[in-house]
């Protein structure tokens, strides 16, 4: 009988720390298949950030670092500029990245350090206590909003690839999401050709991603999935946003 399903190699078989529901796990399959297919796992060096992936070192087979809050891409920026021939990416949350982070990622984009940045956006903090992050929806209720995140106040949410696509570098710039299988296989897509252009020496990528976190948000797994289709995805668009086709 032929195999149509497998654990990527580059997985470890260290069991979850996530919640029940978290599309982190979905994510890191995803990189994993990709990483596989490309065959760049003894040459792959992942950085986790402070937040629900800290210990993502723990589910990958192949190297890690761990960075201070926020500071991933410049972690990135020194391993990638003294070994160029490792493949090199971080793995941010939205308030890691869009928030104490910000400044870093910015730089980096627009220097076109040539690695890769996975971004998740769960539109909240999750490891620290479901407070307001810089990308919660407006009216959204967080333990640091418990009557909506007000505008006025505040501000509107960051869409990061937006942002990062206005810069002049050139750069590859996606927006996907992992709440729909269709989407996934997406994701997935987007991911690999991120890697590609890392490994072509072409420019920095950024993929955004959109997941969900049923714990903080409130409401069960699948009411989270339903949620962030029927709420995120109206506010934060998917699709690309920059290539360096386009430059």
């Amino acid at each position: 009988m032929a195999k149509t399903y497998e654990k990527p190699l580059v997985l470890s078989d260290a069991h979850t720390h996530y919640c029940p529901g978290c599309t982190h796990g979905t994510i890191h399959r995803v990189i994993a298949e990709v990483i596989d297919e490309l065959g760049i796992g003894g040459r792959t060096v992942g950085i986790a950030p402070v937040g629900c992936a800290v210990l993502a070192y723990n589910y990958f087979t192949f190297d890690f670092q761990e960075s201070a809050h926020g500071r991933s891409p410049a972690m990135a920026t020194g391993i990638k500029r003294v070994r160029p021939d490792l493949v090199v990416f971080t793995y941010q949350g939205d308030g890691d990245l869009a928030s104490i982070g910000l400044g870093e990622i910015i730089h980096a984009a627009n220097r076109g350090e040539k690695f890769t940045t996975i971004f998740i956006n769960n539109a909240v903090y999750g490891m620290t206590g479901g407070q307001m992050a810089p990308t919660t929806l407006p009216g959204q209720i967080t333990t640091t909003s418990p009557r909506g995140r007000n505008v006025q106040d505040v501000g509107m949410p960051i869409r990061m690839a937006e942002l990062l696509a206005t810069l002049g570098t050139p750069m590859y710039v996606t927006r996907q999401a992992v709440i729909q299988p269709k989407y996934i296989v997406r994701a997935k897509k987007a991911i690999k050709k991120a890697f590609t252009y890392q490994l072509e020496g072409r420019c920095f990528s950024f993929v955004e991603v959109i997941s969900t976190c049923p714990t903080n948000w409130g409401l069960s797994p699948v009411e989270a999935l339903k949620w962030a289709e029927n709420t995120m995805l109206s506010y934060f668009k998917l699709g690309d946003y920059k290539t360096p086709e386009q430059e």
